[in-house]
């Protein structure tokens, strides 16, 4: 009897167990997976084979597969809209304010130089002599360059996030002065002064201040001139931008040699190249320019962005666009000078 009742219970016992692990076990989801059809299995089958048979060229298949979509995000990075520079006649302020007004209306952004002429020197006082053939003292320019400022912001969209350098540009172009070296030291603090009547006004949100130089070798075969320029807007240590938008004249070697014109292109600390492009081949001479000043320098030339010179009615080289293009594409030769785009564009021209 003892035997029964002990069977009994180890059966019951083992009813019991079996209930709690079903209880307590998830259930168990079958799900019927239908075979892949026969053309997919074969090609993975392919690939694989391929790909160990072959293993280098599954990976340089696969890298070009992948180039195409780097190419298109280059692309759609936008390239800077034109600034309009100008030849300026006159320091006249309401000439100026004018000048100003359209280009805050237009929304331009980016640099603006506005250039007074070559360096010249009138009853003890250093200035230009405007494209009109007049006289204009650095102070005039200066007045010029705030009314301008003024118009600028003035007629700027209150919305707008527009904003630009306004550089007061001169050249090299045989200089009239007792002291180019004094001439530059001037240039630099009047462009100081432009700064603080920015800030003063409030108009520094929409305007920077910023100088300017038209730099050709030929107009300076010996360097000496400009170098003293540049060396004196140096010594102010102003801390503002010299924007050099000149050209190179046969390219480093040319006329000057590559120390000289990399000194004026951003081997001096505030310069900065804003070359004039107006065909291609100027576009591969500050492109060979930049791989020098990698290979004795360290660094590339500081480009803050192109010149170009177009007018209505005027066959004047490359388009602001072809010209963006045209140095981009030049420095995309060699990794350390390559770039996806420059800051600004400007094209310079004689006021309407």
């Amino acid at each position: 009897m003892r035997k029964i009742l002990y069977g009994c219970a180890l059966v019951g016992a083992a009813f019991l167990g079996a209930a709690i692990t079903v209880a307590a076990r998830p259930p168990v989801r079958i799900v019927v997976a239908a075979p892949a059809p026969h053309h997919v299995v074969a090609e993975h089958v392919r690939r694989a084979v391929a790909q160990r048979a072959h293993p280098h060229r599954h990976r340089a298949v696969a890298a070009t597969q992948r180039r195409p979509a780097a190419r298109l995000a280059v692309r759609r990075l936008p390239r800077p809209r034109a600034t309009p520079s100008l030849y300026e006649r006159t320091t006249a302020p309401t000439v100026l304010r004018r000048q100003g007004c359209r280009a805050g209306r237009a929304r331009f952004s980016g640099i603006i130089v506005l250039d007074f002429g070559k360096l010249a020197y009138r009853r003890h006082t250093y200035g230009t002599i405007a494209f009109s053939g007049n006289f204009a003292s650095n102070r005039s320019i200066t007045w010029a360059l705030k009314s301008y400022a003024r118009g600028y912001f003035r007629c700027l969209p209150r919305w707008s996030k527009a904003r630009i350098s306004l550089a007061r540009g001169t050249s090299n172009y045989r200089p009239s002065v007792p002291s180019v070296y004094r001439a530059g030291r001037l240039w630099a603090a009047e462009t100081l002064t432009l700064a603080r009547y920015l800030r003063r006004h409030r108009f520094d949100s929409h305007v920077r201040a910023a100088a300017a130089d038209d730099v050709e070798p030929a107009w300076d075969r010996t360097f000496r001139r400009t170098h003293d320029f540049f060396r004196g807007f140096r010594s102010a240590r102003t801390g503002y931008l010299l924007y050099n938008y000149g050209s190179l004249d046969g390219g480093a070697g040319g006329i000057w040699n590559v120390r000289q014109a990399y000194y004026v292109a951003g081997g001096m600390r505030y310069a900065r190249a804003v070359p004039e492009i107006y065909n291609r081949a100027m576009a591969r001479q500050w492109a060979r320019l930049s791989r020098l000043g990698v290979r004795y320098y360290g660094k590339p030339v500081q480009f803050a962005g192109v010149m170009t010179q177009g007018a209505r009615g005027c066959r004047c080289g490359l388009s602001p666009a072809q010209a963006h293009a045209a140095l981009v594409r030049e420095l995309s030769r060699h990794p350390r000078t390559r770039v996806r785009r420059l800051a600004a564009v400007t094209n310079i021209r004689s006021p309407d």
